[in-house]
């Protein structure tokens, strides 16, 4: 009987980690291709590629952290533990899938700082 219920969290907890993970990078990719344009100072082809290449890392990192913690130990054998454990794991997983939003957006406030920096220093050359 525990097998028939391992096969149970299994089968919500992938589903649901899946759609956090493609959830959180669909809305932080196209949000942060704003980024990349102002970091890029407007050139679209490599703000795009660039973006497309953080969105694949962060599919890779965060779909390979969900199969890593994918174990699930039953000792009682009851639906109680499996909704309590499953509810852990997710739970952990979003605090993560948060930490990583987070992280990603730290990397495109200070790449739009860089690009500012860079801009003012430009400024400073040409009236030199």
């Amino acid at each position: 009987m525990e097998t028939t219920k391992i096969l149970i969290g299994y089968g919500i907890y992938l589903p649901v980690a899946l759609f956090l993970t493609y959830y959180v990078s669909k809305t932080l990719f196209k949000n942060g291709k704003i980024f990349m344009l102002d970091i890029f100072k407007g050139r679209e082809e490599i703000a795009e590629a660039t973006n497309k290449l953080f969105e694949t890392g962060f599919y890779l990192l965060n779909v390979g952290f969900a199969l890593m913690i994918l174990q699930l130990n039953l000792y009682e054998n009851s639906y109680q533990e499996l909704i309590e454990k499953l509810s852990y794991k997710i739970g952990g997983f979003s605090i993560y899938l948060g930490i990583m939003l987070f992280f990603n957006l730290y990397f495109f406030f200070r790449g739009k700082r860089k690009a500012k920096e860079a801009q003012i220093e430009e400024r400073i050359v040409f009236k030199a």
